[in-house]
């Protein structure tokens, strides 16, 4: 039973560091990733496009870039929220699922190395926690 017990713990704990270290991402990765983001987002500078600059997008409210016309479902979904890794790996896997009503054409990133991936680029454009 011992053995059990042990065998069961040593698979969790190499299941939880493989995917602690599976959630650092790629930045490199992310970047080639981003360029599906790209024509409506902008990360290098604050100005927006077809879609508000990501720039310092990690550990800033949804729906508040100054400047930008968001959908009401937008501002209504970040009035208590943060864009940290949980909540942009949700709403890049189903942005509409996420926040319905978003204007927000784009379908989702159905890999998940992808979006781990892109939000290690991300963290790149913002600043440190």
């Amino acid at each position: 039973m011992s053995r059990i017990i042990a065998a069961a713990c040593t698979a969790a704990a190499l299941l939880l560091s493989s995917s602690a270290f599976a959630q650092e991402g790629d930045v490199a990765a992310g970047e080639t990733v981003f360029k599906k983001c790209s024509a409506c987002h902008n990360v290098n500078s604050d100005k927006s496009k077809v879609g508000p600059s990501l720039q310092g997008v990690i550990g800033r409210q949804p729906g508040i870039v100054e400047g930008f016309k968001y959908s009401k479902a937008m501002v209504d979904f970040g009035a208590d929220k943060v864009w940290d890794d949980a909540q942009l790996t949700a709403y890049l896997a189903n942005p509409r699922g996420v926040v319905k009503g978003t204007r927000m054409a784009f379908a989702g990133l159905k890999d998940p190395k992808e979006i781990t991936d892109v939000i290690a680029y991300l963290k790149t454009f913002s600043p440190a926690p």
